[in-house]
């Protein structure tokens, strides 16, 4: 852009189809600055981040979507992180913990994090070991309900040995000392801000909007589902480092738009998860303003199938409850047969391509965890036949399958997105074609992700048949991922929609496998688990995984220090970020 725009008031999304541009325009020019190297050294100094889906919060411990964890990881802080060779890498502690530290207790029952010091939030209070005890208090405690719960499952308590070391002390021996306080799911929020909200008030902190970390750069203005505006954080401990004096993160619009804003136009120096086409990327690319990056990590797009009834309640009002089981999806026969007829191969091949590869498994990466006791397969004859042996059958003659007076028509929903619906408009025609009746439901990130417990479109509620979006482990080590499949994650009324289990599968076989894993300190051991717990899931029709996708961001040719990681968000290290 030639000049820069006060992002706050004047910003003006222009939300168009493919071939449309994403318009960064200025409601009340400026006079022009005085020298052209004015402007350039004025543009050099504020970052232009686009997100086509907004964040709504800034708690990453109360939200849902990726999205808002991305800008909340501007401002918040874990103690360490995984980068993209595995390794840990430090952010508020001052050492790997081990066993020749002292760090890692030899029966594998607790670690101590010895944290740096000098550390201040960005309103200048110290950051001491008690921001990491409360931290874990918020998270586990049931009245909040913390989205990010599952990652602390294994925590007694933690207790603060000094300012400076933390140690957290778990239930039973375990090898996954590095999930709490890591990465994503690790990051700290600020004692003194949220004391008084460690309850059902927890939605009310103001600071879950005007985040306040120890992060690089600091919140100064947001308007969710809009707009979130940072400046450098004065107190970060390297501020003298930092290459922007201003952020600001655009949310709205859609993914092309935001593609082509940072490819092919230049307005913008970085595009968030382009799940778009790869011919159009590639078309958009080839305009050399900017470039693709990407990397595979443990996130798949998948359809989750309700195993309750979304169109039944109880006394209570509650839908999709375990009270009643899905009336089509309680026969496994009827779920594979669903299963057999979504074409894999022709989504990741004609919308992902390169970005995506067709897998029949849950548990994806790393490598070592992917299962080879699975397989998929696209056959509408083997499903017809299936559905006729479970007794659906077009008794009727209205192109429908039917069986005692229940019509086999499902409401399928996922997010707004023009690959998403491409992929919806491909299954819902094979399913048409085993006659099965389907209607399409889009539903806007901002809401769909939004953990809202009083909203019936998130994800949590699942007031649809099939849902479908992307999901994955955000750390090498599987185990709070695939606790989402675990009886007590499902998401009720009596917990306040709170968990990650959508699809109320509810399995005392898988829980007993998964508890057997979070305790199984031999490393072949676990991987059989964990394996077995795939296995599950898939060979029993649970869910029905798509496509194992790459993270895809789009970045201006003139920023440097990116680096994405499969274990952590987007913005991990943008305190290295820079233009040139």
């Amino acid at each position: 852009m030639g000049k820069s725009v006060n992002i706050r008031s004047c910003i003006l999304p222009v939300l168009l189809s493919v071939g449309s541009s994403f318009l960064l325009c200025a409601c009340n020019p400026q006079p022009e600055t005085p020298t052209s190297q004015t402007t350039s050294q004025s543009e050099n100094e504020t970052l232009k981040l686009l997100y086509w889906q907004a964040p709504t919060i800034l708690n990453p411990h109360l939200s849902t979507g990726f999205k808002d964890s991305e800008a909340s990881r501007i401002t918040l802080e874990p103690l360490a992180s995984y980068d993209n060779k595995g390794q840990l890498i430090l952010f508020l502690a001052a050492e790997i913990p081990s066993v020749e530290n002292g760090g890692i207790a030899k029966d594998g029952k607790s670690v101590i994090w010895k944290l740096k010091q000098g550390i201040k939030w960005s309103d200048g209070t110290p950051f001491t070991a008690a921001d990491v005890v409360f931290t874990h208090q918020f998270i586990a405690n049931p009245k909040v309900g913390a989205t990010s719960g599952n990652s602390y499952l294994n925590v007694e308590k933690v207790e603060a040995l000094d300012d400076y070391t933390v140690k957290v002390i778990f239930k039973q021996p375990t090898p996954s000392w590095d999930i709490p306080f890591v990465g994503g799911a690790g990051m700290i929020l600020p004692r003194h801000l949220y004391e008084k909200y460690n309850g059902e008030n927890a939605r009310q902190a103001p600071n879950n909007l005007i985040a306040v970390g120890t992060g690089p750069y600091k919140v100064v203005d947001f308007k969710p589902g809009d707009v979130v505006v940072f400046e450098a954080n004065s107190y970060f401990r390297e501020a003298d480092k930092l290459g922007f004096k201003r952020i600001e993160l655009k949310g709205g619009g859609d993914a092309t738009s935001a593609a082509r804003a940072v490819l092919e136009t230049g307005d913008a120096d970085y595009a968030y998860n382009l799940q778009v086409e790869v011919p159009v990327l590639k078309q958009l690319e080839a305009a050399g303003k900017g470039k693709l990056n990407s990397v595979f990590g443990g996130n798949s797009e998948r359809i989750l199938i309700n195993l309750s009834d979304p169109n039944k309640a109880t006394t209570e009002g509650e839908r999709s409850s375990l009270q009643f089981p899905h009336p089509l999806f309680k026969d496994p026969k009827v779920r594979e047969a669903f299963t057999l007829a979504v074409d894999r191969d022709t989504v990741a091949q004609q919308l992902y391509g390169i970005t995506g590869k067709a897998t029949p498994n849950v548990l994806v990466s790393p490598p070592e965890y992917n299962s080879p006791n699975t397989k998929y397969e696209f056959n509408l004859e083997k499903a017809a036949k299936l559905l006729d042996e479970a007794g659906w059958k077009d008794s009727n003659n209205n192109g429908i399958r039917d069986k005692d007076g229940v019509e086999m028509q499902i409401l399928f929903q996922t997010s707004v997105n023009p690959l998403r619906q491409k992929t919806q408009e491909i299954i819902k025609q094979s399913l048409q074609q085993i006659g099965v009746g389907v209607e399409l439901k889009s539903i806007d990130a901002s809401i769909f992700f939004s953990s809202d417990p009083s909203n019936n479109d998130t994800v949590e509620r699942f007031y649809a048949d099939f849902q479908m979006f992307t999901s994955g482990n955000l750390n090498p080590d599987p185990s709070t991922y695939m606790s989402n499949f675990t009886c007590q994650s499902i998401p009720q009324k009596a917990n306040n929609w709170s968990g990650n289990n959508y699809a109320r599968y509810c399995n005392p076989e898988y829980d007993k496998l998964w508890k057997e894993a979070t305790q199984e300190l031999d490393a072949k051991k676990r991987q059989e688990l964990f394996i077995k717990m795939n296995d599950l899931l898939v060979n029993n029709f649970v869910l029905i995984p798509l496509v194992h996708r790459a993270d895809v961001a789009g970045i201006s040719n003139r920023l440097q220090g990116f680096e994405l990681t499969p274990w952590d968000f987007n913005t991990w290290k943008i305190k290295d970020w820079k233009k040139s």
